[in-house]
């Protein structure tokens, strides 16, 4: 049978996922993930920047696609490809890569490619922002989002723009690279998630960013969700040559996608960030300028349709912050613990503890909404300074936090009757889905498959 190919170029693992039909619709295959351990350290913004290593992300795909059948891989139809969305990476049309022999076939290697500016940037300080035009967009500008970060460029380091002449997300470079675009294409998705980008016309804001000497000629062109790039212009570890390319979408979209089958489900996804997420109603629109107090957002999905998100930095990233802190504590007290440990350890013991009175907010990475709150604890009592109530209290602060952005009764009144639990953090921490319980009043099922590698290839 005829397979699909979906790829999710993700912020610490890249995942491939080889899905066919069967009888009883769709099912997966073969998958496989690698970590790309691509985190660089950022020459020009120090250490507010978040940058990759493109070289380490392609390797990690290679590694991917080398270990799923060769067999399967000849009879592969379509390829989706998402990734992480809002951040941005730059190349030359002309030397985005080189082919190479490897040992499944033909590959590809970055050859004139910057470093991946991430989603997680904090170089755009909010000074920094308030100082560039305002977006005619229901977006709000925010740190991390790809065209920000190139006024950061044009006004700090204006002599790095000028060694490029294409941009995209990561996702949108590896579609390039696979059917040899001269201009790179951007879904609606990618292009929201940028900034300076309108919804309602599927245009870039050129006017407003012409007038401010933005470079324009970087714009990617932007076609739907959904629809095709292009086709590979080589044969790919074993997939043929001239096989159909989707647009890259976003990771976010997809795995929204690989579990959302009712409108009157809930998506709560807790892996490195999080995000709660609802369907808008068929026709809705949304306005036309943002609420930058707005803890919600709302996402071009597909078929013209729009996700209501409210999207936290603040997810796993926070347990993994607290697991490195005991770490480093251990160590300085001359102590050597795995991080891995620590946090099987630290779950065992709020498992233990039912119940803790101490309150952490953890928004220790920002908000978007309110990039200057900062984490806090509260109702700090001698009795409760075990690991396991600092560890329960931070879980529950986690999914509060989220429940503080898109309430109960806004799900209640959109029509929400159960929530699909999903994220690599939710997953590995039955203590986090115990407040998730505890905190929803809404029957809650856990899916094995939400997987934006998946839904990248359910799209196609």
């Amino acid at each position: 049978p005829a397979c699909a190919l979906g790829i999710d170029l993700g912020t610490t693992s890249v995942k491939a996922a080889l899905v066919t039909g069967t009888e009883r619709g769709l099912a997966v295959a073969q998958s496989c993930s690698r970590e790309t351990q691509a985190h660089t350290d950022s020459l020009e913004a120090g250490p507010q920047g978040m940058e990759q290593n493109v070289q380490r992300i392609i390797r990690a795909l290679n590694e991917c696609l080398a270990a799923l059948p060769q067999q399967q891989l000849q009879r592969v139809t379509h390829i989706g490809i998402s990734g992480q969305m809002h951040g941005v990476v730059f190349w030359k049309s002309d030397k985005g890569c080189k082919w190479t022999e490897c040992g499944t076939g033909p590959a590809f290697e970055p050859l004139d490619v910057s470093h991946l500016v991430t989603w997680q940037d904090g170089r755009c300080s909010p000074t920094f922002l308030s100082s560039l035009p305002l977006p005619q967009s229901h977006v709000s500008l925010a740190t991390g989002f790809g065209c920000a970060t190139v006024y950061w460029y044009l006004k700090k380091s204006p002599d790095f723009l000028k060694a490029y002449d294409a941009a995209g997300t990561i996702q949108d470079y590896v579609v390039a690279m696979l059917c040899d675009l001269k201009k790179p294409l951007m879904s609606a998705q990618n292009a929201a998630s940028w900034g300076y980008f309108n919804s309602r016309s599927k245009s870039w804001n050129t006017d407003i960013l012409k007038k401010s000497g933005f470079p324009v000629h970087l714009l990617p062109e932007v076609g739907d969700p959904g629809s095709i790039a292009g086709r590979t212009t080589r044969a790919w570890h074993g997939i043929p040559k001239g096989v159909k390319v989707g647009i890259a979408l976003g990771d976010f979209q997809c795995s929204v996608y690989s579990c959302l089958t009712e409108r009157t489900d809930a998506v709560l996804n807790i892996s490195t960030s999080a995000q709660l997420t609802i369907s808008m109603p068929p026709g809705f629109q949304p306005p036309e300028t943002p609420d930058p107090s707005s803890a919600v957002t709302y996402f071009p999905y597909f078929n013209g349709d729009y996700l209501a998100v409210a999207a936290s930095l603040n997810g796993g990233n926070v347990l993994a912050t607290f697991v490195g802190m005991v770490a480093q504590w251990t160590e300085e007290l001359g102590l050597q613990v795995q991080e891995s440990a620590i946090y099987t350890r630290i779950i065992q013991a709020a498992l233990a503890q039912n119940h803790s009175k101490l309150s952490v907010h953890p928004t220790i990475f920002g908000e978007r909404h309110i990039p200057e709150q900062l984490g806090s604890v509260t109702n700090v009592a001698a009795s409760e300074l075990s690991l396991g109530h600092v560890t329960r209290a931070l879980c529950r602060g986690i999914v509060q936090n989220l429940c503080s952005m898109l309430p109960v009764q806004r799900l209640t009144d959109t029509g929400v009757r159960r929530i699909l639990g999903s994220g690599s953090a939710l997953a590995r921490n039955e203590v986090l889905r115990q407040e998730v319980e505890r905190t929803f009043p809404f029957p809650v099922v856990y899916g094995k498959d939400v997987d934006a590698a998946v839904g990248a290839a359910m799209v196609m």
